[in-house]
C-alpha cells in the first residue's frame, strides 16, 4: 500500500473513534450531569528523502465539553445542581473523582452518597454528614447546609488544577491527575438536577457527516485495492 492508502487508513481510524464518541453522547442524552465528549484530530507530517512529505492523521485525544446543561426540578432535599463552573468531589474506590451528577442520599451512617455509594466530600475534603435528628435541611447557594437555621456542613465545589488534565473515568465521573482546587463563582441549587449537555440534533448531524466522510474514505481504499490487484494481475500475465 502506498502513502495515500496509509494516510486514508489513519483518517478512517480517527473517524471510527469519533463515531464511537458520538454514539456514546447520544446514549447519554438523559444521563444526569453527563458531559459531551468529542475527538480531537491532529496531523503528523514526516519529511521523506527525495519524496513528498507524508501526512498522517491522529485522533487519540478527547475533548470534554463543560458547557452548562439545563436544569430539571425534582423537589428532592438532597438533589443539588451546579450553576456555573465546578464539580462535586466524591470519594470512590479508585480515588477522588469529580462529577456534575448531584443526586445524593444519606446512607446508614448519615453521610451523603451518590447512586453508586460514593461519598460526597465537603469544602475540606471530608464526608458530608447529616445528623439523624436533622429536619428541613436547606442548601444555600454557597453550599452551606443548615437544619433548623443552624449550619451542619458546607458542600465543596472543585475544579482540576490543570484544566486540560480532566480525564473521563466512565459515566459522569472524571479524575484530575494534577489534583483539584476550589472552584469560584459557581452556585448551588437545591431540589434540582443538571441535565446532560448533549444537543441531540447537533450530534445526529455530526454523525451523518462522519458517516459520509467514512464512506468516502472507504470508497478510495476500495479503488486503491482494485488498482493494485489489476496491476499485479497485468504484470503477472505479461511474463
Amino acid at each position: 500500500m502506498d502513502a495515500a492508502g496509509y494516510t486514508t487508513l489513519t483518517r478512517q481510524s480517527g473517524l471510527m473513534r469519533e463515531m464511537q464518541s458520538i454514539a456514546n453522547n447520544i446514549a447519554n442524552l438523559s444521563t444526569t450531569g453527563f458531559r459531551r465528549e468529542g475527538v480531537v484530530f491532529t496531523e503528523h507530517v514526516k519529511r521523506l528523502d527525495g519524496e513528498a512529505s507524508l501526512s498522517m492523521a491522529s485522533a487519540s485525544a478527547r475533548h470534554v465539553d463543560l458547557s452548562q446543561g439545563g436544569l430539571t426540578h425534582t423537589g428532592a432535599t438532597f438533589d443539588f445542581a451546579i450553576m456555573g463552573d465546578g464539580f462535586f468531589l466524591i470519594e470512590t474506590p479508585q480515588g477522588e473523582h469529580l462529577t456534575r451528577a448531584g443526586s445524593f442520599t444519606p446512607d446508614a451512617e448519615g453521610e451523603l452518597v451518590d447512586m453508586d455509594g460514593n461519598r460526597l466530600l465537603d469544602e475540606g475534603g471530608a464526608p458530608v454528614f447529616i445528623p439523624p435528628d436533622a429536619r428541613d435541611v436547606v442548601l444555600a447557594s454557597d453550599g452551606t447546609l443548615s437544619s433548623g437555621g443552624q449550619p451542619i456542613g458546607r458542600i465543596g465545589l472543585w475544579q482540576p488544577t490543570e484544566p486540560l488534565d480532566l480525564r473521563h473515568e466512565g459515566g459522569t465521573r472524571f479524575s484530575a491527575e494534577a489534583g483539584v482546587e476550589p472552584a469560584a463563582g459557581a452556585s448551588l441549587i437545591q431540589g434540582s438536577l443538571e441535565e446532560s449537555n448533549v444537543a441531540p440534533i447537533s450530534e445526529i448531524s455530526r454523525m451523518i457527516e462522519v458517516q459520509r466522510a467514512y464512506e468516502l474514505g472507504q470508497g478510495f481504499l476500495d479503488r486503491e485495492d482494485d488498482r493494485i490487484r489489476n496491476t499485479v494481475r497485468i504484470l503477472g500475465d505479461s511474463r
